[in-house]
């Protein structure tokens, strides 16, 4: 196997922001230092730049990242092998199905194997809170959390958080509020620790059902507000993200009915008229519109739900180029 000094590229003719990244893994967004998570945001930005402006580069040629799905998915899933394709990456894609997990290969065995045969970098996405953090420990592959469990999203988070610094500018004492199943959304928790670093009020909402008590006591540091009231929650917001209600929380117990919970909780433009001129709409997807989220809202002009998914390709670029060249020189 070539050394990793042959295998990594170095960065390509492109506006590349000087890396100070030297981090292994991206676990979650709680442990990011505030110049950390500006420094994707602002490669981000010139990632989004360049593929506007060249399209393909070849920036991380013979870099190999493997995505490794445990749970079906679409955006995260294609926006990751864009990203790493967009950059010269070799990307080979694995799930769950039709590998040697169902003949009972464990996680473990699955990240050495995959490290034996050259990845550099893993995306990995699993049913089970803290797996990302499991194969971290078992593998010298950078490992990526594309969502685990209930636990975290970090790449969404700070596609998020990409988003509204586009939209609203410098977000230090922006608004943010955060509605709907936030007991069940790993996008939520990672919001949290990312918008809160940058500077934003967060506003939980939802049905005391749905919200996790851990985040309640929290309330105590002062990082975030939670209500049960979606006009308290909007009022003076400038930006509103809707989270998916997964209908099986209603057979579960935890909600009435969804009839109840479009009552109390969709957001509409009735309720969006609370927030600040011009507030942006956000969900991280895929949406149940109608419930979570009314279809006018949900594509209106202040919508910028089509736009964190165009998004994620460029904060997946600057991640994967960060961790790759931080990688380069260990």
């Amino acid at each position: 196997m070539a050394s990793a000094a042959t295998r990594f590229p170095q960065p390509g003719p492109a506006p590349i922001v000087e890396t100070s990244w030297t981090a292994k893994d991206l676990l979650d967004t709680d442990t990011l230092s505030l110049a950390e998570i500006n420094l994707i945001l602002d490669q981000a930005g010139a990632m989004k730049d360049v593929r506007q402006r060249q399209g393909k580069l070849a920036t991380l040629r013979g870099v190999a990242v493997v995505t490794l799905f445990y749970e079906q998915s679409t955006r995260t899933r294609a926006s990751f092998e864009m990203a790493a394709k967009l950059l010269g990456a070799d990307v080979v894609n694995l799930t769950a199905s039709g590998s040697s997990v169902e003949k009972g290969e464990t996680l473990i065995d699955t990240v050495r194997t995959l490290e034996a045969i050259g990845a550099d970098l893993l995306v990995i996405r699993h049913g089970s809170s803290g797996a990302p953090y499991l194969a971290a420990r078992n593998t010298s592959a950078g490992v990526i959390n594309a969502g685990d469990g209930a636990h975290a999203h970090p790449t969404q988070a700070l596609l998020d958080a990409f988003t509204l610094r586009e939209n609203l500018g410098d977000l230090k004492g922006r608004r943010v509020a955060i509605v709907g199943d936030v007991l069940h959304s790993r996008v939520a928790r990672s919001n949290i620790w990312a918008l809160t670093a940058l500077g934003c009020s967060v506003i939980l909402c939802g049905p005391a059902t749905l919200i996790p008590r851990t985040l309640e006591d929290g309330t105590e540091e002062g990082r975030y507000m939670v209500t049960d009231s979606i006009e308290e929650a909007l009022d003076g917001a400038d930006a509103v993200m809707a989270l998916r209600m997964q209908r099986e929380r209603q057979e579960s117990g935890l909600i009435p009915s969804l009839r109840a919970y479009v009552r109390d909780y969709q957001v509409n433009s009735a309720r969006l008229a609370l927030a600040r001129p011009g507030a942006i709409v956000m969900h991280p997807g895929p949406m149940n519109e109608g419930i979570e989220i009314a279809q006018d809202v949900a594509h209106g002009i202040t919508s910028t739900i089509e736009e964190q998914v165009a998004n994620g390709v460029a904060v997946r670029m600057a991640i994967l180029y960060h961790m790759a060249l931080a990688r380069q020189r260990r």
